[in-house]
């Protein structure tokens, strides 16, 4: 029995292949999307990570300088004090960054390569050998140095020992940290008497990178997530109305003994198989996705963070293996309430045409509330806060009780229709309309989705792209900007400049800790251009002359939200307290800034000199003054850059931190459109009871044709009104919850009805696209398969 009875549900799929290729497609999209996100954010934890293993961060306590440079001697010193400390010396050469340690003093483990047995050979200690992957190998110079390839290394690292690096980097006698090893001495002198000027700085919980980057990876995933929940729809679609054609079968399969629980445990095998085998193509295309997407992420978080991942992806088993557990678990979830109607149903229910659209229609009331509850579950996080996660699930709540909401909305807007109807044809393509809509909600809902994602998303880039234009336009106010390579060319040079332009401004910072979290201390000279320029959001009284009479300091936003500082509030710099006189806005910077006067700044940080420089003068003497820097000082044309090509380089990048969601939002917006297709089709075959009557009393099958893509037109505007409010909440929430969350700053929000408007003209043009081929099939119908249907029982 359980043989005929298996038999029986597959014949379906043989009669129906264009219903099984919408349930494998549909669920391999969705798995796909989700796949190749997933598949980005493992490489570029797996590159954090060895980072994070390459320089020690996290595990071992280090000793840092305020200016980042420690004297050799230091480390000489703190290591006759008793002192277990390692030497580590960091810096870039050649676009590659050199990370050389001491493998005799550095502790057991440190670092990917190890060079505690065969490896650690006379070259290694007298000659010096260059480890890292073969990409960064070949970019850097250093030809009379040996290299070995290593796929341990972190991407564009290069390893090697100390001497070495000094001198690659010429650095000679100098270091950048020191790794204080976990067993000390029970007897040593105290830091503080040996090397007062430098800092211990416990172990950490992670690198400081990958804690950066969470909210950006965070973001990817909730937008990998919303496009498997839109594919899943097509899912859920297919599974119903395979159901839906399926309840002859089934009926007749009841009625002859079939235990009801074996034909549940048949069509969950039959599910299962389907699943596997759509999740498997799916994890394939999301391979292909992530390799697309892998660049313009690797170009975003080397832009945005400074963190370098690897350009080549691996098939590792942590992502693959969950597209496929998601795929499983979304065509269960998918699947659920139609096993669920079965269970529950009556023999002779399914005998009844349509009983599953009918069912749809009985729990019509149950979603409006459930649709209720989540919007203002919605709501009341919206005034809770206080979390990224909260943030997320207010944005779930708000789409998915959206998109149940969406039914029950058309159902009165087309019975509302239906009312106003002057004519019998009017009152037919309502009411039909109407009784389509079980079939098609579930592609409405990943249209009304998708259209969101897109509304909401364009909306914050749109408004991020023209606050953040703004803001440079503000920021970036010197005509030239020049760097040197060192500090006695530094010196040289701002001896060169000063007779020949308005005002050179030094450009200096350092990296410290402030109210706990990661930060950068800036030191700009006290000047109109700063004053001008540097608009506070909060400010004390005279906040701009305390600053500069070093009485006080200025933070950025994403300080002031992470640290909960506000005006008046005190903060350590080099172990001087200052009150926070004004908070700035700073977009795009992730991490904390502080601004002091360079008058301060010299007092706190004695050893850090200005290398870079910000060139007040004539916008038409730009060009000149670079020509003679390059004739008469030898600067080289990489050391200087004028203010146009510095916002272009820095809009270059934000455009790039959106490439990535801005593909998701298109995909997502192709499966929805692909939803609608599949619907139609397989509503197309279902619907010739209905239409054959209206056929029959003298309308045209070209006609009737026409009247489909009218009503997908409709279906389509209509969901585009609602997926305008529903885009514009979306985005408030990005920009007013996510983001402040996510990334410390709060952006205003603006709207663009271009946009809204192009989008719907998208949205509509695809469904009429899904539309066409039903109605052509409609429109080619043989008239004998119309008059079949007043022969057969319906």
């Amino acid at each position: 029995m359980t043989r005929a009875g298996l038999q029986a549900l597959l014949s379906h799929w043989r009669r129906n292949p264009l219903q099984l290729f919408t349930l494998v497609v549909g669920l391999s999209l969705a798995t796909a999307l989700w796949s190749g996100v997933q598949a980005v954010n493992a490489e570029a934890r797996a590159s954090y990570d060895a980072a994070a293993e390459t320089l020690g961060e996290g595990r071992y306590a280090q000793i840092t300088a305020p200016g980042g440079v420690i004297p050799q001697d230091r480390y000489i010193a703190l290591r006759r004090a008793g002192w277990r400390v390692s030497p580590v010396l960091e810096g870039r050469l050649d676009g590659v960054r050199v990370v050389g340690f001491d493998p005799l003093t550095a502790p057991n483990g440190f670092g990917p390569v190890d060079l505690s047995d065969n490896a650690l050979t006379l070259d290694v200690l007298l000659n010096g050998v260059l480890f890292g992957t073969a990409e960064a190998l070949n970019r850097l110079g250093a030809p009379d140095v040996a290299r070995v390839v290593s796929a341990q290394v972190a991407p564009s690292m290069v390893l090697t020992d100390v001497g070495t690096a000094q001198e690659l980097l010429q650095a000679d006698g100098q270091l950048s940290r020191l790794i204080v090893l976990p067993e000390q001495p029970i007897r040593q002198r105290a830091l503080a008497e040996v090397a007062p000027d430098l800092t211990l700085r416990a172990p950490q919980t992670g690198g400081d990178v990958a804690q950066l980057t969470d909210s950006f990876h965070l973001n990817l995933t909730a937008f990998g997530l919303l496009s498997f929940a839109v594919g899943i729809f097509i899912v859920h679609g297919a599974i119903g109305l395979a159901f839906e054609q399926r309840r002859p079968v089934i009926r007749t399969l009841r009625a002859l003994g079939f235990p009801l629980r074996r034909l549940i445990a048949l069509i969950a095998a039959e599910l299962l198989v389907i699943s596997l085998l759509a999740g498997t193509i799916g994890v394939g295309l999301g391979y292909v996705v992530a390799a697309a997407l892998l660049p313009d992420v690797a170009a975003t978080l080397d832009g945005l963070y400074g963190a370098s991942i690897s350009g080549t992806l691996q098939l590792r088993p942590d992502w693959w293996l969950s597209g496929l557990a998601i795929a499983v678990g979304g065509t269960a979830l998918a699947a659920t309430s139609s096993l669920w109607q079965l269970a529950q149903m009556p023999l002779l229910a399914s005998a009844r045409p349509r009983a599953w659209a009918m069912q749809s229609g009985a729990r019509r009331l149950w979603q409006a509330g459930a649709a209720a509850g989540l919007l203002g579950l919605a709501v009341a996080l919206s005034l809770v806060g206080g979390s990224l996660l909260l943030g997320f699930a207010m944005l779930a709540a708000l789409l998915i009780g959206a998109a149940l909401a969406l039914p029950v909305i058309l159902d009165r807007v087309l019975a509302f229709g239906a009312a106003r109807a002057r004519s019998v044809m009017a009152e037919w393509f309502w009411a039909d309309t109407r009784q389509q809509l079980p079939g098609l909600s579930l592609a409405l809902m990943a249209l009304l989705l998708a259209m969101a994602a897109n509304v909401g998303v364009s909306t914050m880039v749109s408004s991020f792209r023209l606050t953040f234009t703004g803001f440079l336009d503000q920021r970036l106010a010197s005509e030239l900007y020049v760097y040197a390579d060192d500090a006695e060319q530094a010196a040289a040079l701002a001896a060169y400049l000063a007779p020949r332009v308005d005002q050179v401004l030094p450009i200096q910072s350092v990296d410290q800790q402030v109210a706990g979290l990661p930060a950068e201390i800036h030191g700009p000279a006290a000047h109109e251009t700063y004053r001008a320029h540097w608009l506070f959001l909060q400010e004390a009284p005279d906040a701009w002359p305390r600053i500069e009479a070093g009485q006080g300091a200025a933070i950025n936003e994403q300080l002031a939200r992470r640290g909960g500082l506000s005006i008046g509030d005190e903060i350590t710099v080099a172990d001087r307290r200052l009150p926070v006189l004004g908070i700035y806005g700073d977009y795009g910077n992730p991490i904390g800034q502080v601004l002091v006067t360079a008058t301060l700044f010299a007092e706190l940080f004695p050893a850090v000199r200005a290398e870079r420089f910000g060139l007040r003068m004539e916008a038409g003497d730009v060009s000149a003054l670079a020509e003679d820097l390059r004739d008469d000082f030898g600067l080289a044309e990489d050391n200087m850059i004028d203010q146009a090509q510095l916002k272009a380089f820095s809009l270059e990048v934000f455009d790039r931190t959106f490439t990535v969601t801005a593909a998701l939002n298109v995909l997502t917006l192709a499966v929805a459109g692909f939803a609608i297709l599949m619907s139609l089709l397989t509503l197309a075959t279902m619907r010739l009871p209905q239409l054959a009557p209206v056929w029959a009393q003298g309308l045209t099958r070209a006609r009737l044709g026409r009247i489909e893509i009218l009503r997908a037109v409709l279906l389509a505007l209509l969901t585009a009104v609602l997926a305008l409010p529903l885009g514009l909440a979306l985005a408030w929430t990005l920009l007013a919850v996510v983001n402040v969350e996510a990334f410390g700053w709060r952006l205003p929000m603006f709207l663009f009805p271009l946009d809204y408007a192009r989008l719907t003209v998208f949205a509509v043009l695809a469904a009429v696209l899904a539309a066409l081929w039903p109605a052509r099939k409609l429109s080619r119908t043989r008239p004998s398969e119309l008059l079949k249907v007043f022969s057969n029982e319906r």
